[in-house]
């Protein structure tokens, strides 16, 4: 198949390299024209996923993948597009910005050619498909759907680093708008990805049709909104293990022997490009869900809250020299999309202290063109604030923290042996240990 994928980012350029390894001709479409240019080099352009590089190295040289700015020289004639445009939410409304996707919508409907599947895989509010990128498509291409071309939604269910991993454990979802659409949608999936075998699964490993497209958006808002739910569980359990002098830890280990238990971990944040991301794309098709928007409310609350309790600890923050450990929104992770660090450096700034930001993926350049002074490990500090969980964090000790006289652990990862003699605070410990 002649394949185009619009949007190379960190989940568009492993989806093409992965329809590509399987020996379709695919052509990526980014607006980025220096992204372009590294991926038709064969470089990577951001380290860090397992499998891309190598990939790259096969598939760019033989010709089955490139890339271009050009929608002109990726749709028409193409046999299927998939869509991975980011869909922005506003950070203070919670109401999505369809304006990335509206253009490149917009341009796709241009060069749309008759016979062509379109698979929105970008997670979208209930209804889009069908009542926004329907219409659009429409009355950019004059043609009609169902007739002359396909429309189907099939949500990415990826973790960046472990993406062709994930493509192959986990079913593939997908909801289209009509009985040719959907089948057109399942023969496209199953020639593109393969899928491990798998005994929990009530059904074989493979495409699912969900019936509608719908079904499939509602399912990925589903699978995320329970997550940030459930973090918000954990993260009250923990603050009111905190008040009462309890290990929420050990408690949460005992509930989860019961297999009707499932409790997730709490923390100082919930970052990434997901889980703070799409409960406030559900509550704009459900802004009745008081749940979500509570437990969404306290997991954002959560930076700021755990600050506080390093002042009472400490007495007052005010000239305290402070290092918050992790820019990254979880360990091993070169991506600061929503990450705790934000919050966590705000809260600490706003009761006076100086901050400093340490994290081994990122250079002193780079902490310092994302607005942060880096530490410099061996400086002397006062407070040290665990936010990403990275590996290299887990061996810390007092003496990489010359004069430290608390650590927040945010992610429970530190060796309580290996602080002895210096208050260590978990976020759920039960208080100063």
């Amino acid at each position: 198949m002649r394949i185009a994928v619009i949007a190379l980012g960190k989940i568009g350029l492993p989806l093409a390299a992965q329809f590509a390894e399987r020996g379709h001709e695919v052509t990526g479409v980014d607006v980025n024209s220096d992204l372009v240019a590294q991926v038709n080099d064969g470089h990577e352009p951001f380290p860090g996923e397992a499998g891309l590089q190598e990939r790259l190295d096969r598939l760019v040289p033989s010709g089955r993948l490139r890339a271009t700015t050009d929608y002109a020289q990726a749709v028409p004639e193409a046999d299927a597009v998939v869509v991975v445009v980011p869909l922005v939410v506003d950070n203070e409304t919670w109401e999505p910005d369809f304006g990335w996707m509206d253009a490149a919508t917009r341009s796709l409907a241009q060069h749309l050619t008759p016979g062509t599947l379109v698979s929105y895989e970008t997670t979208l509010p209930v209804g889009t498909t069908r009542t926004r990128w329907k219409p659009m498509l429409e009355v950019g291409s004059g043609l009609v759907e169902g007739e002359d071309f396909d429309l189907v939604f099939s949500p990415e269910r990826v973790l960046s680093g472990r993406i062709f991993a994930d493509l192959r454990r986990y079913p593939k979802l997908i909801g289209a708008l009509g009985d040719r659409g959907a089948a057109r949608a399942r023969e496209f999936y199953e020639a593109v990805l393969e899928f491990d075998h798998r005994d929990d699964l009530p059904r074989a490993n493979g495409v699912w049709d969900l019936g509608s497209a719908e079904a499939a958006e509602f399912a990925k808002l589903a699978e995320t909104t329970y997550r940030d739910v459930n973090i918000g569980l954990a993260n009250e359990f923990a603050l009111f293990a905190d008040q009462v002098g309890v290990d929420v830890y050990g408690i949460i280990e005992a509930c989860n022997s019961q297999p009707y238990s499932h409790i997730h971990r709490p923390g100082i944040a919930v970052g990434g490009h997901c889980i703070p991301v799409y409960p406030r794309l559900y509550l704009a098709t459900d802004p009745d869900a008081d749940i979500v928007r509570t437990a969404r409310i306290l997991n954002a609350a959560m930076p700021s809250r755990t600050v506080a309790q390093a002042a009472s600890i400490l007495g007052d923050l005010d000239g305290l020299t402070s290092v918050v450990l992790g820019a990254a929104y979880r360990g091993g992770v070169k991506e600061t999309a929503f990450s705790g660090v934000f919050s966590t450096v705000e809260a600490l700034r706003e009761r006076g202290a100086r901050v400093l930001v340490h994290d081994p993926l990122y250079s002193d350049d780079e902490l310092r063109a994302l607005g942060w002074e880096p530490y410099r490990p061996g400086d002397a500090v006062d407070l040290a604030v665990l936010q990403a969980d990275h590996a290299e964090y887990r061996s810390l000790t007092p003496a990489d923290l010359p004069g430290v006289r608390l650590l927040v652990d945010g992610r429970n990862v530190t060796d309580a042996a290996l602080w002895k003699g210096v208050p260590r605070l978990l976020v759920g410990g039960g208080g100063v240990r």
